[in-house]
């Protein structure tokens, strides 16, 4: 007798590559930043709000539509945040998009790269 395979086999694979994780590791130094500035701790995973903003954040991008083609979330045309949170998340990288340069050279330089790709 032949079963179903479980409901996760179905699923379409999580977003991998290098473009997706350097898109991690942006949003979470941007979420870091915020953290240590505005809740005073030294890791975002020390704080419990910033660290479900940082799950959900990294859950997104697992299912990001553009993969390894994704454009920076304030040109996306797609909103993948929920209402709820695309106000917290709008709010940490006003914050500290302005700061990445300073505190993380490289990815903020990447960052501007990117943004300057997709408006070409």
């Amino acid at each position: 007798m032949r079963t179903r395979p479980p409901r996760a086999a179905g699923l379409r694979p999580a977003n991998q590559g290098r473009r997706i994780e350097r898109e991690r590791r942006t949003i979470a130094a941007m979420i870091a930043i915020y953290c240590r500035d505005h809740h005073g701790t030294e890791r975002a995973r020390d704080c419990p709000d910033c660290t479900e903003l940082l799950r959900y954040a990294n859950q997104r991008l697992d299912v990001c539509v553009f993969g390894e083609t994704k454009m920076p979330c304030n040109a996306c045309t797609v909103h993948c945040y929920s209402d709820s949170r695309r106000g917290r998340i709008v709010e940490v990288m006003r914050y500290a998009g302005p700061r990445m340069p300073l505190r993380h050279p490289l990815l903020g330089i990447m960052h501007f790269v990117d943004k300057f790709r997709a408006k070409l």
